[in-house]
């Protein structure tokens, strides 16, 4: 290791320490989060300005009393002596996070790490925040008798259902004052229902009516060991003709006529969903695009084909591939499900009835069993 590196190893460099004062045009750190599981660990810092990363985060190897450490700088944020100490974590992943001023106009962070696997690193806007994953040495699966297989290997046993919005946050608002977030929650519940029934083992990111951020919706599923993550929507419209039922999977590109609902469902303005595709460019999202596309094809044509008469006919809107935040910050197989328009009339009275939200539930959760089905026959198929 150079001395440099050595150096820079020691501690987060403090410039406030030695005289350097806050210049004009900085940012500031308003917020420092984490969310801690046996093999998952996720750090999420929040900023007052843009996150502009410096250079890519590095590995220091440890080196006498220092642990093994990940670091990175953001430019043009000043962090003073407010993370000096730094923030105690404690878990069987990171021992703590310290951030400091390393020059007048940059901050380093640095994980100090107990153990590790890899780590990926993210931002977020509205707010501006940093999201650092840090994964364990092969994450055993639910029975602890080894390594959890391969997506495409795996049998579905552990789907994770995020209902929309929540606690502050109504989502849309739709005919008659109806709540996206009290019919996400509401068709949530019932899906749980019958996927329990169906002897399915499900995680709720959230089963009463609160606030919950992105981040933290997936840093659930991620830390519950989650197959399949299938969140739950219900869409709205400036044109309140538009009705219909739409299912989106995470990939690369995106199609144009999808930037509007991102932008809505991940809280940005349309303009910066462009920033997301440049980061999803350089995730490696193709092991699970396939089987996320595979289950959101499934959930449409039950959604379209499968509810009783009484709720038919169903405007297919179709299979799409969106840039969504909870999508992307969820490293399983994940879909994302709008399940009608609040702003459409007749899609509201619906959306309002129990009855109807029943038969979604029950078609979705058809679709789920098909694809576990599927999977288990790829799976008995594969070479041991």
């Amino acid at each position: 290791m150079s001395l440099r590196f050595a150096v820079l190893g020691l501690a987060v460099l403090c410039a406030c320490a030695v005289g350097v004062q806050r210049g004009p045009g900085l940012g500031d750190v308003t917020d420092l989060r984490h969310w801690s599981y046996d093999d998952y660990t996720r750090v999420v810092i929040e900023l007052s300005d843009a996150v502009r990363i410096k250079s890519a985060a590095k590995l220091l190897p440890a080196s006498g009393p220092l642990p093994e450490r990940l670091f990175l700088d953001l430019e043009g944020i000043w962090v003073g002596r407010d993370y000096i100490e730094g923030v105690p974590i404690g878990d069987t992943l990171l021992r703590r996070v310290r951030v400091g001023q390393n020059t007048a106009t940059d901050i380093r962070v640095v994980l100090d790490l107990q153990s590790h696997a890899r780590h990926r690193v993210l931002t977020l806007a509205q707010p501006p925040r940093l999201v650092i994953d840090v994964f364990a040495e092969g994450r055993r699966s639910d029975d602890g008798a080894g390594p959890r297989l391969p997506y495409a290997l795996r049998r579905l046993r552990k789907v994770v259902i995020d209902p929309g919005h929540g606690g502050k946050d109504p989502g849309a608002i739709g005919v008659g004052g109806l709540r996206e977030k009290d019919v996400t929650l509401k068709l949530a519940r019932a899906l749980e229902r019958r996927l329990e029934a169906r002897q399915f083992d499900v995680v709720m990111t959230r089963d009463e009516d609160r606030t919950l951020s992105l981040e933290e919706r997936t840093a659930i599923a991620e830390g519950a060991g989650g197959d399949i993550f299938v969140s739950v929507h219900a869409n709205a419209s400036r044109r309140s003709a538009v009705h219909g039922i739409e299912t989106y999977y995470l990939d690369e590109n995106h199609e144009r006529h999808t930037l509007t609902v991102a932008a809505r469902e991940n809280g940005v303005q349309r303009s910066e969903v462009n920033a997301l595709q440049r980061t999803l460019a350089k995730l490696r999202v193709s092991e699970v695009s396939p089987l996320s596309r595979r289950l959101a094809e499934l959930i449409q044509g039950e959604l379209v084909t499968g509810l009783p008469k009484r709720f038919r006919p169903v405007e297919d809107l179709g299979v799409k591939r969106g840039p969504f935040y909870v999508l992307f910050l969820s490293s399983m197989p994940a879909v994302l499900v709008e399940t009608g328009f609040l702003t459409h009339r007749g899609e509201a009275k619906r959306l309002s009835d129990g009855a109807y939200l029943e038969a979604q539930a029950e078609a979705m959760a058809e679709a789920l069993s098909q694809y576990r089905e599927a999977g288990a026959s790829r799976t008995a198929r594969s070479p041991r």
